[in-house]
Parts: C-alpha cells; sequence; structure tokens
C-alpha cells in the first residue's frame, strides 16, 4: 500500500451438489457452457445503488480486464446460480464455493495451470474486477426467503481472497510462511492500476520453495481488500489467526505485502498502531478518521503498545538487491512523551511517544502490520513477522484505453520475482 503522508485444489463439492443439472460451478473451472437461465421466481434489482468500488464498474475497461483473465463465465453465470439457492443456508453455501472457485481460478492461472484470457498470467486485476462484479451482481438480487446480506457478502470476499480452506499441509521436515498481499488502489486516479503485492500473492499460494540454507518452505497467502471498514470488522484476525499457535499446520513465519516506494523494497523496522493517512481515502473512497495532526486508534484494535517492532531476519533478508535494492526502514512519525505536535524520526520510536506513522505511513499497509503482529505476539510470539513493501508498480501506457504493456508487464514480473528472492532468504 503505498506510503501516503498452490497447488491444483479440488473443485469445492457443495456447489456442484446445490447446482445440479444446472452445473455453473464446474463449467467456470474448465471449457464448457452450462445453462445460464434464472429460476422465473428469482428477482434482481438494478435500482440498487452501487457502492463506490462497483460505480466503478461503470468503466468499460473493468469489463475488459475481467475477459482479459478469462474470468468472464463468472460474472455471466452468477446471477443464475443464485437463483438456484432456496434458503440461507444454501445461499451461504453458494457463495463461500463460488468464492473458492474463483480464487483457486486466479491462483491456477497465476500459476501456469489455468491458461486462459489475453493479460498476462501473473496480473492480479481480473481477480480483483470480477469479484467486484460479482458483489454488485449479489447486491442486486433479490432472494425470495430472509438474508443476512453483509453475512453473505463477507462469506463470498473472504473465499475468494484466500481466507478459506487453504491452510498448510503439514508436511513434516517443510517449512510453512503465511503472506498477505492487497488488492489495487487509488482507481480514481488511475483505474488501470494494479498491486504487485497481490500479484506476489497469487504466485505465490500453495507452492514450495527452496531457501537459501536448502530447506523447503510452504507458502500460503490470502488478498486483503483495502477498505478500513473490512479491517475495522476483522479480516485481518480471519486471516491471521487460523495460522497462528502450535502445531504442524500453524506458520513459521507471516509476512504482511503491500506496494510502497518507487524503485526500491522496504522492510518496516516500525509498525504504528495509529491512523493518520487522511484525507488519503480508501477504496470506497472512506477515510479512516485520522490523519498526521491528529492520530487515531483503529476501531476495536486490541491493547498493545504504540510501535511493533519488525522480528524478521532482515539482516539476511536485505542481502538482496537484485533487481531492486532491498532496505531496512526505520523510519517513524511520532508525538513525542509530553509534546503534541508530530515529529518525524529516521532511528524509531522513543519512549512514551504516540504514534502517527510506521515506517509504511499511516495507511493500511501499516494497519495490517500492526493488526497481524499485535496478534501474532498474542497467540505466537516466538515467530518472526513483518512488513514489506514493493516498489510501485510503473510502464502502463499513455494511452489509456490500453490496459498493458511490455513495460508494465516486465515490471511486474521483476517485482513479484523480487518477492519470493526476498522470502527465500529468511533463514538468517
Amino acid at each position: 500500500m503505498m506510503r501516503t503522508s498452490r497447488t491444483t485444489r479440488r473443485a469445492p463439492k457443495g456447489a456442484l451438489a446445490l447446482l445440479g443439472t444446472v452445473t455453473a460451478l464446474a463449467a467456470l473451472l474448465g471449457p464448457g457452457a452450462g445453462p445460464a437461465v434464472a429460476d422465473g421466481g428469482c428477482r434482481t434489482d438494478a435500482t440498487v445503488t452501487p457502492d463506490q468500488e462497483q460505480a466503478r464498474l461503470s468503466d468499460p475497461r473493468t469489463a475488459a480486464l475481467v475477459d482479459g483473465g478469462g474470468f468472464g463465465d463468472f460474472v455471466r453465470r452468477f446471477p443464475a446460480a443464485l437463483c438456484t439457492a432456496r434458503t440461507a443456508a444454501d445461499a451461504q453455501r453458494l457463495l463461500r464455493d463460488w468464492g473458492e472457485a474463483l480464487w483457486t481460478s486466479a491462483v491456477d492461472r497465476a500459476q501456469g495451470r489455468r491458461p486462459a484470457g489475453t493479460l498476462p498470467a501473473r496480473d492480479d486485476r481480473p481477480l480483483y474486477w470480477t469479484r467486484v462484479a460479482m458483489s454488485l451482481q449479489l447486491a442486486q438480487w433479490q432472494p425470495g426467503f430472509p438474508a443476512d446480506r453483509a453475512a453473505l457478502r463477507r462469506g463470498f470476499e473472504d473465499a475468494s481472497r484466500g481466507l478459506v480452506d487453504n491452510g498448510f499441509r503439514g508436511t513434516q521436515g517443510v517449512r510453512r510462511y503465511f503472506v498477505s498481499g492487497f488488492d489495487p488502489f487509488g482507481l480514481d486516479s488511475e483505474l488501470r492500476g494494479a498491486n504487485p503485492s497481490g500479484s506476489a500473492a497469487l504466485q505465490l499460494d500453495g507452492r514450495q520453495v527452496t531457501l537459501t540454507d536448502g530447506s523447503r518452505a510452504e507458502i500460503r497467502t490470502v488478498v486483503l481488500p483495502v477498505r478500513y471498514a473490512d479491517f475495522d470488522q476483522g479480516v485481518v484476525d480471519r486471516a491471521f489467526a487460523p495460522r497462528l499457535g502450535t502445531g504442524p499446520r500453524a506458520a513459521d513465519l507471516i509476512t504482511t505485502v503491500s506496494q510502497g516506494y518507487p524503485g526500491l523494497f522496504t522492510l518496516e523496522a516500525w509498525a504504528g498502531r495509529a491512523r493518520s493517512a487522511d484525507p488519503y481515502p480508501d477504496n470506497l473512497d472512506a477515510l479512516g478518521g485520522g490523519s498526521p495532526d491528529h492520530p487515531a486508534d483503529p476501531p476495536g484494535l486490541a491493547p498493545g503498545a504504540e510501535f511493533i517492532a519488525t522480528s524478521l531476519p532482515t539482516a539476511a533478508m536485505t542481502t538482496v538487491q537484485q533487481p531492486y535494492p532491498v532496505k531496512l526502514n526505520t523510519d517513524v512519525t511520532e508525538i513525542p512523551a509530553g509534546g503534541t505536535q508530530p515529529v518525524h524520526r529516521e532511528d524509531g520510536p522513543t519512549p512514551g511517544s504516540r504514534s502517527v506513522e510506521g515506517g509504511g505511513g499511516g495507511y493500511l499497509s501499516n494497519e495490517v502490520a500492526y493488526r497481524s503482529n499485535l496478534l501474532r505476539l498474542a497467540l505466537a510470539p516466538q515467530i518472526p513477522g513483518g512488513h514489506l513493501h514493493t516498489p510501485v508498480l510503473t510502464g502502463l501506457p499513455a494511452d489509456p484505453a490500453q490496459l498493458t504493456a511490455p513495460d508494465f508487464e516486465h515490471a511486474e514480473a521483476a517485482i513479484t520475482g523480487e518477492v519470493l528472492d526476498v522470502l527465500r532468504h529468511t533463514t538468517g
């Protein structure tokens, strides 16, 4: 998040049973087409007011990004699938299954197991815009039974982001790394924007990699929303808590990843407790409630220190210097004890200070680092954790109608490849 002041998994069983002869979900996972005709008793309401993310679907480039990833059938067949639900429990299962299918398809595409579309396999934008389009279809759906719409959307979102049925295998002798990325953001200024942290998450989920000491690690990933409300409602805890604890299926290392500075990677030495990014909005054009002059604690955050230090093996990780340098960033902004004004420091926080910004700022990239590591300290303090900022992804063509270009694809490949290289250097 820019600083501002698997292996192939099974097709979900529940949806296949629920959809029966419609076979819409099965059709999405391979060639062929089941009927996309909705039950006559199922209604939609096209007058539903879209939220700000969904409103951007009016730009035809969003549909081109969906089709460019080969995900058009998800959007075309989802309304008919919704109409097969007869109860709230049916709907809950169906939405989870479609969300899992979307996540699995995106991971398989990124890792070369599902060639589809015209955009590069590593491109994270098709997953984002497909999810947004399906969330609008869900909002327009008018079921014939009482339904908790917020819970249904949360179930779909979590599943389509890798939060569901995405645990470690627990293979003996294989280390377990849990990594989060983010959706694209800043879309009002650049609708074509991508996020290399999300792209890296799709390319790494479920993979086993060899570390620099010769040991092996399994990587599991999630892609988180750039929305304050989801953070307030516990998406970080839902993502990380199942991977923290003890036993053969708990993580041995966690790190959050987001897009940060131009031209370099930074390992953030400190995550700050406060939000302070206003007036910079999230993807819903919502503000966080805190500014540099008036930092604010996020709602519902458990008690904790003003700053949490990284425990990642930064000395080993910063030996990676190609194609981008990797730097340990010790900067913070604080209000010193007894003071009233924010002070920028290059050598970390001072005792008793109030956090304003961690090394990565006061936006959601800093907050995901703070929240995940606060949880780590409570549940698994023995494992390392921290935050990695990637370089800013550049290279989009000047013509706004063009969705990709060789420079953009080369930069994305270089950044996401180096994310893996940095993770490989975590045994020092």
